[in-house]
């Protein structure tokens, strides 16, 4: 088991451009079969998204990890996750955060994620089952995640940033979308980076464009 999370980080994780030594690190710790359906267990460490049903899936082990580390979280945060899915980015995400809240729409993957994260004892998380996609409560966070896709990122997720906040998202249509690192500058001021492409299921509910009707 060991080797195969070496061989994880060292031939996906390490050439997505993931060298943070504590993220590395947390990626041993945090062990991630811990958070695989049994049935697919053998598929833990593999290059390669791990549907939990519901249309959702674990992302791969590069994107969980290359998110953890552009985030840049610190024990001072408090973070946001919207669909928690199994747990495991919301155990990454609570190792190196303040406090996690994580709202999860399935009820089943809600149920499914508490289970996971009871074995790992974290005190420092809060699971809520509800419909994320358009932003949740309002309170503000240090540090935001969208954990599926959005073809319209709704405003409320900036608005619910502090001043030097940063928010992760995945923006756009099949088969083009765009990871995106957004942090709030100053109050009503966002800067936004393009990380990569990539192409994920997207949010129960999500905001859609106004499309064109001939």
């Amino acid at each position: 088991m060991e080797q195969l999370r070496f061989n994880m980080i060292e031939q996906q994780i390490r050439p997505c451009d993931v060298l943070e030594m504590r993220i590395l690190d947390l990626l041993k710790q945090v062990k991630r079969e811990h958070f695989v359906p049994a049935a697919q267990r053998n598929l833990a460490f593999f290059d390669m998204d791990i549907p939990l049903g519901f249309n959702t899936a674990m992302w791969q082990p590069k994107l969980e990890a290359r998110v953890v580390q552009e985030l840049h979280v610190t024990k001072a945060d408090r973070v946001l996750e919207v669909g928690t899915g199994s747990g495991y980015l919301t155990a990454l995400l609570a190792s190196l955060a303040a406090h996690v809240t994580s709202v999860e729409i399935v009820p089943e993957l809600h149920v499914l994620a508490q289970q996971n994260l009871a074995a790992h004892h974290f005190d420092n998380i809060t699971l809520a089952v509800g419909d994320g996609s358009q932003g949740w409560g309002n309170e503000q966070y240090d540090v935001i995640v969208l954990t599926a896709s959005t073809p319209v990122l709704p405003a409320a997720f900036q608005n619910s940033l502090k001043v030097g906040g940063r928010l992760f998202a995945i923006v756009g249509d099949a088969p083009v979308m765009y990871a995106k690192l957004i942090t709030c500058l100053a109050e009503g001021v966002f800067e936004s980076v393009t990380i990569m492409e990539s192409n994920v299921a997207p949010l129960q509910n999500a905001q859609q464009p106004k499309r064109f009707v001939f």
